[in-house]
């Protein structure tokens, strides 16, 4: 049997509702050398059940659990920990991978020689009238950051790209993870922002592709942490993921990325921060807000 080539980093906590399909996405992959570490954060639901019974089923899954709940960026350290193959990629075990994500991924590292790959991802919006949840399009921030492809760029070339902050839309070389030690903060909401921004500072290349790769579910009973905004400790975290970002960019002298990241909040995140800000019942949420954005590049 072929060896694997692409570890997938598959983190969940209670996710019994979303579990199956994204499992499912990844047998459905046309990319045949994968194999996936399933990460159970301390599940109460059926999720532990639901991984075990994948990796019963199919020997390309592998299984670890939390004893007790220590967060996303904890869960895919846990993960990173065990990767043994060439390449690796993250999905969030309540999102989809497209059937050709990896295959599509693979062949453009492969080709030239980067150190990751930076893919489209879309939204997987709640049905208005029914149980089920439907893929939107594109959003212009994403196109920005992977539309034209680009083989072998750099931050210096391609500024936009520093807009795709999130961990489960790239596929990286292994090597480059250990090389510069990168993982996750833990005890984080927003864990993917830091680490993104270091692997655009850290690169010698990157690549782009427009491919839609990952379908995003934005969860019905809005419990997931980016429909959570409104709560004043994940504002917190959220502002200062942004700052810290952002510093990293400064650090780097990667100047014109700091510009695009600066305009990318003020139109994107901004706008709805400070609409609840008008009518939120806690100070601190206001003042946290307007504290942040003194500090955003012009």
């Amino acid at each position: 049997m072929t060896s694997p080539a692409i570890t997938v980093i598959v983190p969940g906590r209670d996710v019994e509702e979303f579990a199956h399909e994204a499992l499912r996405s990844l047998e459905a992959q046309t990319h045949p050398r994968w194999t996936a570490v399933l990460v159970d954060d301390a599940s109460v639901d059926g999720t532990r059940g639901i991984f075990a019974d994948a990796a019963a089923a199919d020997p390309r899954f592998r299984v670890v659990r939390h004893p007790e709940p220590r967060g996303l960026g904890a869960a895919r350290n846990t993960g990173l920990s065990l990767v043994e193959t060439p390449f690796l990629a993250f999905l969030d075990a309540d999102d989809r991978m497209r059937p050709d994500a990896l295959e599509r991924l693979a062949a453009t590292l492969e080709d030239s020689g980067s150190d990751f790959v930076v893919g489209a991802y879309v939204r997987l919006r709640p049905d208005a009238d029914g149980p089920g949840y439907t893929a939107g399009t594109v959003q212009p921030w994403v196109t920005a950051a992977t539309d034209p492809a680009r083989r072998a760029t750099t931050l210096a070339q391609h500024p936009a790209a520093s807009g795709n902050i999130v961990a489960w839309s790239k596929l990286s070389r292994t090597a480059f993870w250990r090389a510069h030690d990168l993982r996750f903060p833990e005890g984080r909401y927003y864990e993917d922002q830091v680490v993104a921004q270091r692997m655009y500072t850290l690169a010698t290349a990157f690549d782009v592709a427009p491919d839609v790769v990952v379908e995003w579910r934005e969860r019905r009973d809005r419990s997931s942490i980016t429909q959570r905004l409104s709560e004043v400790d994940v504002l917190r975290d959220y502002l200062e993921a942004l700052g810290e970002g952002i510093a990293l960019l400064r650090a780097a002298g990667a100047d014109a990325a700091v510009a695009e990241r600066g305009r990318l909040i003020r139109t994107l995140d901004l706008p709805p921060l400070l609409r609840l800000a008008e009518t939120h019942p806690d100070p601190p949420y206001r003042i946290a807000l307007e504290a942040f954005v003194e500090t955003l590049p012009d």
